[in-house]
Order: C-alpha cells, then structure tokens, then sequence
C-alpha cells in the first residue's frame, strides 16, 4: 500500500492514469468499462488505499444520464465538426448526449435551454450565441445547471469556459502575412454573427499598429450565417470597385474566405504565392473544408481536440464532485499557422 494519501477523484485519476470519464463511468458502473481497464483501477484502488466520497456519487446517481450540447448553428461544418467530438467524449463515459442546435436564433436557444431543464442534465456543453445571446436567460440556466461555454465566452457565465486565443491566433497569422508579403487588410462583416469576430477585429488593428502598418477594414454587408455568400457577394463588390487596399486579404473565418475566393476566381484574379498572382487570401480556423479551396487555404488552427477534451473534463469533474465550483475558470489554446497554397 502506497503512502500517499489520494483526497479527490482528480488526484486518483493523475495517479492510475486513467481518465476522469472513464474513472466515473466505473463508479457509475464497474461493469461497463473493459475488464483490462476495471482491473486496473482496482488495482489503484487497493494501492493508494482510495475510497470515492460516495454520498456525492448517490448524489449524482438521482440525476439523469443526460448531458446536453448546445451549439449555436450545427449546419456550419465547425460546430459540427467540434461537436462530434465532445459527443464521442460524452458516450466513453457512459452518458446520454443530447445534442441541440440553436439555428442562429435567440429565442431557440432560450427554448433549447428550457428543453434541457426539463429533462434535468447531469449537465451541459454550450456554445452561445454571444452577443445575440439573453443574457439573464443563460445566466438563469448556467446557475441550475453545471455548465461548460466553449467557442463563445460571455463573461462570468457556466462554471468554466473553453475556447480559442484569438488574440495570439490574429496575431500569429498578421505577423506571417507581413513577413512574407505586403501588410494585409481585413475582411470582415459589418456586424458579425460571432462574437469572435470583434476579438479579431481588434487583434488585427492592435497588430497593425503596432509594426506601423495601416489598418484597413472591409466590412461587407450581412447579418446571417451564410458566410460563403455574404463573402462572395461583398468581395464581387469591393473587386469590381477596385477598393482593395491591399493585395494580402486577411478574412475573419474560412467560410468568408471561401466566398472571397470564388469571387476572386469569377473576376479573374489568380490567388496565391509566385509569379502570376495577383492576390493573396488567408482566413482563420483550419474549417474542415480549407484544405480543399482552389487554391488550398492559408489560416491559422483552432484545436478542435484539445477545446472539446478539456470542454468534457472539466464538466465531469464537476458531476463527480457534486459541488459547484467557486471561480471560474477560463482556458484557452493557442492557434497554429496552417500554411498553404493561397497565401
């Protein structure tokens, strides 16, 4: 027997090297976990002499298996992309995901949270809205409910958020287009969807001015979730015009990109690096479809694994400890530059 004295479930995972999810779905139910791994943990168990606090995991038996996903528009290959993952995450551990889209709109968000009230989660994985987000209706929730916001921060809600570092991912991306090329402009919507955006925004110009550079902002027209288009449809504009400040664009998202892109291509602009090119074009996410544009996309990475794993942890830890957390948490992972073909 070990003399080490184990006092949490956290400590007890970091020394059988065994995951928290894992770790709960066997206390839940030994039986439901592969026999190799059960012995393993009985094995530690005996080891290090740890017994579970098993008034909190009675507790927690009175909840359901459920865990909701709340993500704010699920027909964006991003959001499904990340919430694929947190659902994989969320089965291993012997839950229920119950996975809801909020279609860019308030009120079925509201509703979507009234739903998961209803069925009283174990707890939730929630992407807002943001900015077009109530509020007091979210607050109202995250106070029921142990809750993890991931993508989208609205500051002091849920136990924790876990998100992308957008200011080092701007900046990491600007600094490479400057290096390699003429300053870039940014390409944007006027008023966003996602409040990601303005972080950004303000990244971007911060970068600029910084290394003396100008800042150039183009914001074309649009207030849905159809980035493609509205990307298309303002790009035909500012080339037609010839309102380019630039010839290195920076766009908000890959899926505004996207749209820049096919414009450029039905104007006649060749985009890329090298002799013949006339135009330079990077966004920000690694979207799933970025590695597939003509040409490829230069971006810079959210990490899709790292946000959905750490989303997941973190809400299982509060459903095994039966307790609220007292701070909140705040993570964030940086971004990685992806460098391709078209800047």
């Amino acid at each position: 027997m070990s003399d080490q004295r184990i006092r949490n479930m956290e400590q007890f995972a970091t020394v059988c090297g065994i995951s928290r999810p894992t770790l709960s779905k066997y206390f839940h139910d030994p039986s439901s976990v592969r026999k190799s791994t059960r012995q393993r943990i009985e094995d530690a168990l005996e080891e290090f002499d740890y017994r579970p606090n098993i008034f909190a995991i009675n507790q927690n038996r009175k909840l359901t298996k459920n865990v909701g996903i709340v993500v704010p528009y699920l027909a964006d290959p991003f959001f499904a992309e990340i919430a694929r993952n947190i659902e994989t995450m969320v089965i291993e551990a012997g839950f229920r995901p119950i996975l809801l889209s909020s279609h860019g709109s308030t009120s079925q968000e509201i509703e979507n949270l009234d739903s998961l009230r209803s069925i009283k989660p174990a707890g939730v994985l929630m992407a807002p809205l943001g900015r077009a987000s109530d509020r007091d209706a979210v607050e109202a929730f995250c106070k029921d409910v142990p809750s993890v916001l991931f993508d989208s921060n609205i500051s002091g809600l849920g136990d924790a958020f876990v998100g992308h570092d957008n200011l080092q991912a701007t900046t990491l991306i600007c600094d490479y287009l400057c290096r390699t090329g003429s300053s870039p402009a940014f390409f944007e919507m006027r008023t966003p969807t996602n409040p990601n955006a303005y972080r950004r925004r303000k990244a971007y110009s911060e970068a600029m001015e910084r290394e003396g550079h100008a800042v150039h902002l183009l914001q074309v027209e649009g207030e849905d979730w159809e980035f493609e288009r509205i990307g298309y449809e303002g790009g035909l504009k500012l080339i037609e015009e010839r309102a380019l400040p630039s010839d290195t664009i920076l766009c908000s998202n890959d899926r505004l990109a996207i749209g820049l892109l096919a414009a450029a291509y039905e104007k006649g602009l060749r985009v890329g690096r090298g002799f013949g090119t006339s135009l330079r074009i990077a966004g920000h996410d690694d979207h799933p479809f970025s590695r597939y544009t003509c040409p490829s996309l230069t971006t810079v990475s959210q990490d899709y694994t790292a946000i959905a794993e750490r989303s997941v942890d973190l809400l299982f830890k509060l459903i095994d400890g039966g307790e609220r957390t007292e701070i909140r948490r705040e993570i964030l992972f940086e971004g990685k530059l992806v460098m391709r073909n078209s800047a």
